[in-house]
């Protein structure tokens, strides 16, 4: 371990350094954040007032669309000077949410990471390629930055050029992939194409994250020998580096030196017991420029009853089983029909949609289908092709993600959802 002395520090000195960083981490956010100072003016709360752990439950909310009107950085809780990173999360609103990092920001996040990789068995002897975005979001960075404090050798791959990648993966001794599960699924069937056989690689570990975690995906790598370790991440809160899967794989091993977590009922707000599923709730607990207090990440899961036999003494929280609300992740991004059909006013479209999200093989596809009719209809192909490709880019330069627009009769629609999503 990394820092074993706080992964298995006993409950009762875990609670004090918890109430001792939780009362910091109100201080900073109610002197240096307005949202929050008049959040608790509201709730008539002021940090003193907070004596035990468990009177977090009288601390308000955050929710996401209070971050996103406070764009782009009045949830800051330091001067601008003293940030040194600064990244955005995922496109499901107009503005997206920019966080901030100061330089202890970004050794922590390291330092949280670099605890994860080594729990999943990664070593200074590894090779590991990181297949995750390298830009505005935050998936590679964390990674990246761990693996060098390691001392593991990292190939910054980024994601795409797939039949390089598994050139790359075989040439260069790759020991350890770090991707999305669906991109994961990618490289098996290209190193397939390619007729390299992933038994005769140097890979061993395979470190997931950024979508849903599917039983399938993990049992096709352990199928060929590879284990796979399972991560979770929140572009908001931080990015990867929030909780992982020890070789136990009893659940992920969250790092609550840094966070108090709590599950909500998502329609009361009420805390639940651990072995109840509802919405994680997440409170930063060292972060200098981001503070957050008990964001709703708006992710299901539960706290799991019971000790790991690694010995670490974090609470571990399940796989995540799904979404309070109608987000979802294509392509490792998180999307709304909101905001597509945002995106398509904008352009002067509106008529009925339906986000149709599938898989060719391994690939991730996503349609938008359009209803024909009398607000959308053309007699000209060319017309209706420029229209298709106006509308394609609009959608991608404001979700971030590449989906195909089809207009079609109200027949072609599945179902009245607004979103067909037909992955495993």
């Amino acid at each position: 371990m990394l820092e074993g002395r706080y992964e298995t520090m006993p409950r009762e000195e875990l609670e004090v350094l918890q109430l001792e960083r939780l009362q910091s981490t109100l201080n900073r956010a109610y002197l240096n954040v307005a949202h929050y100072r008049r959040a608790l003016d509201k709730a008539r709360i002021l940090p003193e007032d907070i004596k035990t752990l468990s009177d977090i439950r009288l601390l308000p909310f955050t929710t996401r669309r209070e971050i996103e009107q406070c764009y782009p950085y009045d949830m800051f809780a330091v001067p601008l000077r003293e940030v040194v990173r600064i990244h955005t999360s995922s496109g499901q609103a107009r503005k997206p949410i920019v966080t901030g990092h100061t330089a202890n920001d970004l050794k922590a996040w390291a330092r949280l990471m670099a605890r994860f990789l080594i729990c999943a068995g990664v070593t200074r002897d590894d090779v590991i390629q990181i297949a995750f975005r390298y830009g505005l979001m935050t998936g590679g960075f964390g990674f990246h930055a761990a693996a060098e404090l390691i001392g593991a050798s990292v190939i910054p791959a980024d994601i795409g050029n797939t039949a390089e990648q598994v050139i790359i993966m075989r040439d260069y001794l790759t020991s350890v992939i770090a991707c999305m599960p669906s991109y994961a699924l990618i490289l098996l069937d290209k190193l397939e194409e390619l007729s390299i056989n992933p038994k005769g690689l140097r890979l061993r570990r395979a470190i997931l994250g950024a979508e849903r975690l599917s039983p399938k995906v993990r049992q096709r790598f352990t199928d060929l020998g590879i284990e796979v370790f399972n991560s979770y991440g929140s572009s908001v809160v931080l990015g990867p580096g929030i909780a992982g899967e020890c070789g136990a794989h009893e659940g992920l091993h969250l790092y609550e030196d840094f966070f108090i977590a709590e599950v909500i009922d998502p329609a009361s707000g009420q805390v639940l017991p651990a072995g109840a599923r509802g919405e994680l709730v997440i409170t930063t607990l060292a972060r200098e420029a981001f503070p957050l207090i008990r964001y709703r990440t708006g992710d299901i899961t539960m706290i799991m009853e019971g000790s790991c036999p690694c010995g670490r003494t974090h609470l571990r929280l399940a796989d995540i089983f799904g979404r309070t609300d109608d987000a979802i992740k294509v392509k490792g991004v998180g999307v709304t029909p909101d905001r597509i059909r945002e995106i398509l006013e904008h352009e002067g479209v509106q008529t009925r949609t339906q986000l149709h999200i599938y898989r060719e093989g391994s690939y991730e596809k996503a349609d938008v289908l359009l209803e024909v009719g009398d607000s959308l209809f053309f007699d000209e192909m060319r017309t209706q092709k420029a229209l298709v490709e106006r509308l394609e880019k609009a959608i991608h330069a404001g979700t971030s993600v590449r989906m195909g627009v089809r207009i079609v009769p109200s027949a072609a629609f599945k179902g009245t959802s607004v979103v067909v999503d037909e992955r495993d």
